[in-house]
């Protein structure tokens, strides 16, 4: 048992020789950096109840179901075969039970093969007739001029005619849930995504006339790019092309210190730029499922040094990358040891001053909920929230929601119960099927039949180095916030007592990009129905991740900015695209300039960085120990 949870009452001439405990001695400044060890940390302890035979033979059942599951999601790649399953079986019985419908896309085929039979007469006389059908925006896998020609204008005009009726037959089937249809909607567009003529090196016209130009040579250099992606696969090794973006060297540049270290965290102080700084400080709480450093990519698109270099003092934290020994560590750990930890710490260093907290995604959840938790408690240290492509309300989260029910999470925690965690590489994978042909079929035209490379940069460079995610936490993730939106309702619980956002105050600025499929943006805008403080919102061009790092100078980038104070009517997010003026240029000035006004006017010394003699010492430079760990 542990001494802390031994019996306090003891004999009189027992407490009359224990000793004092002896003071910590100040850590040493110049020592080499050792990693810690990866360990978990102590969870509360507690009497265990007793079990009779019949609850652990239960258990024991249990624990076979969650193996035979885990077993089953290595070959499904963590999809659970279930709900699939489910999904089509509503989608076919009632389908079977619609002769309506049945006829309706009966007589759709033949009128779609009509149209390509008259298209394809029009073309026999006039080669230039006009297409029957075009492209969804967003997709130009048929943008060439090469696919103007026959039979590529053919096969591509009769796969989009195809892909048209499977849009309607899996959608508008009465008495379908909109789940189940949304899930088989997506089922077939990847099956019909795989024979897509784009994909195909015989109806493809760009490859052919790629491989007679060449001899063939291309198919030959792609041969090889696919062998060396499948090496490295294999091997656990970071995709071609990342060893020119090395954390700390070329990315992760920002000069610094790690100031405090924890079993979760590491909390980095960024150096000053300027002679005079903001009196309050910024601490940014980056989302645990990336490396913190897509804040911090290369210097000319790093949003911290960009920070530093307007006058902000800037404190960052960096997740430890968590491994099975974490498996029992919790959301509120997250919140403890993350960001409670850190705004200790950034009390300590600057004196007490306010601080203005800023989350990015899950980050920005985490943020929330520590908000709203110290609302209730009248803590005041925070002077403003700042969300990035954060989601409070999960009632619409967009296309990740097809991953998500009751089958599919029962089905993913028992593999994360197998394994302690849950690489978020899995996790990269479901983004990428949501855009198959951007992120997938893109991909293997160009780089497996064109025979090209495509060039790496800093930011695909970060996407590719995957953290972990502990097996309690993320299932309390997707059971409370997700599945049961328990935030947004006020049933989600921090040290025994339910929350309220209604009960921020402080001021908030948040951004939704408009091509996030993680967080999408009227989803991130609900913020506005749940608080009751002045709210600035900001459209910015983009999805998830280049929507935030949307450096000034980029080329294209423009935004949509608008505040709502506590008072005013809160508008429906589709007439507030359109009542708000659209913004060329980077949304990061306005962001500066929007924490400016809500900082002392007056500016103040740079706080040291650390303070030596403490917990708080200066350690390693950044970007710190936890990052470089794989």
């Amino acid at each position: 048992m542990d001494a802390s949870a031994k019996p306090a009452a003891r004999s009189g001439a027992a407490r009359a020789v224990a000793k004092p405990a002896a003071k910590p001695a100040a850590e040493p400044e110049a020592k080499p950096p050792v990693l810690p060890p990866a360990r978990s940390l102590p969870l509360h302890p507690s009497p265990l109840p007793y079990r009779g035979d019949d609850q652990l033979t239960s258990e024991g059942f249990r624990a076979a179901d969650r193996l035979a599951s885990a077993t089953l999601a290595r070959a499904t790649f963590g999809l659970s075969p279930q709900a699939l399953w489910l999904a089509f079986a509503d989608w076919g019985i009632h389908l079977a039970g619609a002769p309506g419908k049945r006829t309706d896309l009966v007589l759709k085929a033949g009128r779609k093969a009509a149209r390509l039979g008259s298209h394809l007469f029009n073309c026999a006389l006039d080669p230039k007739a006009p297409c029957c059908i075009e492209p969804l925006p967003g997709d130009s896998r048929f943008s060439g001029p090469l696919w103007q020609a026959m039979p590529y204008r053919a096969w591509y005009q009769a796969f989009l005619l195809t892909q048209q009726w499977w849009h309607n037959a899996t959608h508008e089937v009465p008495g379908v849930s909109k789940h189940h249809e949304d899930v088989v909607s997506f089922a077939i567009r990847q099956v019909l995504d795989v024979a897509s003529p784009a994909n195909l090196p015989f109806a493809n016209p760009e490859v052919i006339e790629r491989t007679v130009s060449t001899g063939g040579t291309n198919l030959i250099e792609g041969a090889r790019n696919f062998l060396e992606d499948v090496g490295h696969t294999l091997s656990g090794r970071p995709p071609v092309g990342t060893e020119a973006f090395r954390v700390g060297e070329e990315v992760a540049t920002t000069p610094g210190k790690v100031v405090f270290r924890n079993e979760l965290i590491e909390l980095i102080q960024y150096a000053p730029a300027t002679k005079a700084v903001a009196a309050e400080p910024v601490l940014i709480v980056p989302a645990w499922i990336m490396k913190y450093y897509i804040l911090d990519l290369s210097p000319q698109n790093s949003l911290i040094r960009f920070l530093v270099e307007q006058g902000h003092t800037v404190f960052c934290v960096s997740w430890r990358n968590v491994t099975a020994h974490d498996r029992e560590l919790s959301l509120d750990d997250y919140r403890r040891l993350g960001v409670m930890a850190a705004l200790d710490a950034v009390g300590a260093i600057t004196g007490g001053a306010r601080v203005h907290g800023c989350g990015y995604c899950l980050g920005g959840t985490l943020l929330t909920i520590a908000a709203a938790a110290m609302a209730e408690r009248d803590d005041e240290r925070l002077a403003s929230l700042t969300l990035f492509a954060a989601q409070v309300d999960f009632t619409e989260p967009g296309e990740l929601q097809l991953f998500i029910d009751d089958s599919q999470l029962a089905f993913l925690e028992a593999m994360m119960w197998e394994r302690g965690t849950l690489d978020a590489s899995q996790m990269a994978g479901a983004f990428q099927m949501l855009r198959s042909n951007d992120l997938v079929w893109s991909r293997v035209v160009h780089d497996y039949l064109m025979g090209e490379r495509q060039p790496m940069n800093d930011l695909m460079a970060w996407n590719a180095d995957a953290t972990r995610m502990p097996y309690r936490m993320h299932s309390e993730y997707l059971r409370k916030l997700f599945l049961d939106n328990d935030l947004a309702s006020g049933r989600y619980v921090v040290e025994g007592r339910p929350i309220a956002l209604q009960n921020i105050r402080v001021p908030i600025f948040a951004v939704g990009t408009e091509r996030d499929h993680v967080a999408p943006w009227r989803s991130a805008y609900k913020i506005h129905y749940l608080t009751d403080t002045d709210i600035t919102f900001v459209l910015s061009s983009g999805g998830h991740n280049a929507g935030i790092v949307s450096e000034p100078g980029h080329k294209g980038r423009h935004f949509h900015m608008a505040t709502t104070p506590a008072n005013a009517p809160r508008l429906d997010p589709d007439e507030w695209m359109v009542t708000v003026a659209d913004h060329e240029g980077s949304w990061w000035l306005a962001w500066h300039e929007w924490l400016d006004r809500r900082s002392a006017a007056a500016e103040v010394a740079p706080p040291p960085l650390g303070l030596p003699g403490t917990q708080y010492a200066p350690r390693e430079d950044a970007p710190g120990l936890y990052v470089l760990q794989g």
